[in-house]
């Protein structure tokens, strides 16, 4: 299995970014896909996840601001940020579970995970 993040970059303070995440190999027919980000001197923390029947679940603190997506025929993972932060500048990280399912923001629950693409946001 390969996950691999693409779509990060710089974007000033109220803008958009949509991060893409292709997966490959990746055949559960039940699981659980999420955004996970790191701040320097910061633990990774979820930010998004979806499972195969389509549920959501956000962190509180990009709620009403990010939408999780996937696009099965594509085996793509999207995450769209609008209203973006200073405090949303991070590392951020696409991962996938080991045919669980569960719904969860938790990094422990993922198995598999890509190397990372960087958001910055800042004027």
């Amino acid at each position: 299995v390969q996950v691999e993040e693409s779509g990060g970059g710089l974007v000033q303070p109220g803008g958009s970014l949509r991060l893409s995440c292709a997966a490959s190999g990746y055949t559960y027919s039940r699981y659980c896909m999420g955004w996970f980000r790191q701040a320097p001197g910061k633990e990774r923390a979820g930010v998004a996840a979806i499972d195969s029947d389509g549920n959501r679940r956000y962190a509180d603190s990009v709620k009403g601001r990010f939408t999780i997506s996937q696009d099965l025929a594509k085996n793509t993972l999207y995450l769209q940020m609008n209203s973006l932060k200073p405090e949303d500048t991070a590392m951020y990280y696409c991962a996938a579970d080991a045919g669980a399912g569960w719904l969860s923001l938790h990094p422990a629950e993922f198995a598999y995970w890509g190397q990372g693409t960087q958001v910055t946001v800042s004027s």
